[in-house]
């Protein structure tokens, strides 16, 4: 049975053309005015990381020795130049890990200088000016007691710089140990040990960390219920991500209720 004849017998057998082209019409105009409003929105996570990074590693003295602990792939080793720079690894992920979340496929740490627990690295106290460790807290079973040990290898009047997520999906498994990160972690425990924060930024905000996980859905969708987003859901998506941009131009501190991460400046007392 016919859910519309009285249409059928209208426009002679044509109502199903004529709804097909309504909605075409009507999705063209959807896109006109919303395609290109998401703009980069949940697509800066790691631009942004990097800014900072390059920026807080320029401001170094040049001939400073850096400790880049946990360093993977040497990612950051191109911001440090014009520093003495000693790498530092446990070496165990390979790109694989047990297959669940996100991997990387490929990992290649050849290049590392020192192997070892990074609770326990193998360098005299004092030894270095300065120290980074970029997105790793969160794959640490220990982390405080690794920033303790980051601590000890910091000459006095030296600085640490720390990023780690504020909220994050698990990745690298099994090395994943926390989600993310809040501002008070960092503000009760580096005054426990000594450190000063000098500088602390958000990256990112509430609105952006939508969209980045909006960006994602296609994949996730795919790898976890076996489907894809159809030609009316991509157009929806669009459309959200267009909103959420909007939103974060006019943000007002939605960072302190979620944000990709924190980017941490502190100097050891």
């Amino acid at each position: 049975m016919r859910a519309f004849p009285f249409f059928e017998r209208q426009y002679g057998g044509h109502f199903v053309t004529f709804v097909d082209e309504a909605v075409s019409r009507f999705i063209r105009k959807i896109l006109a005015r919303h395609l290109k409003k998401g703009g980069q929105i949940g697509a800066k996570n790691q631009t942004n990381r990097e800014v900072w990074l390059e920026r807080a590693l320029a401001a170094i003295p040049a001939g400073s020795r850096i400790l880049d602990a946990g360093a993977g792939e040497l990612p950051y080793k191109k911001f440090c130049r014009h520093l003495h720079y000693v790498s530092q690894d446990f070496a165990k992920y390979d790109g694989q890990g047990d297959g669940k979340g996100l991997h990387s496929g490929t990992w290649d740490q050849a290049g590392l200088d020192i192997v070892s627990d990074i609770c326990s690295i193998p360098q005299p106290d004092a030894s270095f000016d300065a120290v980074m460790c970029v997105e790793v807290l969160e794959h640490l079973p220990r982390p405080v007691a690794a920033v303790r040990e980051l601590n000890r290898l910091l000459k006095r009047g030296g600085v640490l710089i720390v990023t780690a997520p504020f909220c994050s999906l698990t990745h690298m498994a099994p090395h994943f140990y926390q989600t993310g990160y809040s501002r008070y972690f960092y503000e009760y425990w580096l005054d426990q040990l000594g450190l000063e924060i000098l500088d602390m930024q958000f990256n990112g905000n509430y609105f952006e960390y939508l969209g980045q996980e909006l960006r994602r859905l296609s994949w996730v969708a795919e790898k976890y219920a076996n489907a894809s987003l159809d030609r009316l859901e991509q157009v929806a998506l669009e459309v959200l991500l267009g909103a959420l941009n909007g939103f974060s131009q006019k943000d007002q501190g939605s960072e302190q209720f979620l944000a990709y991460g924190l980017h941490v400046l502190a100097c050891k007392k």
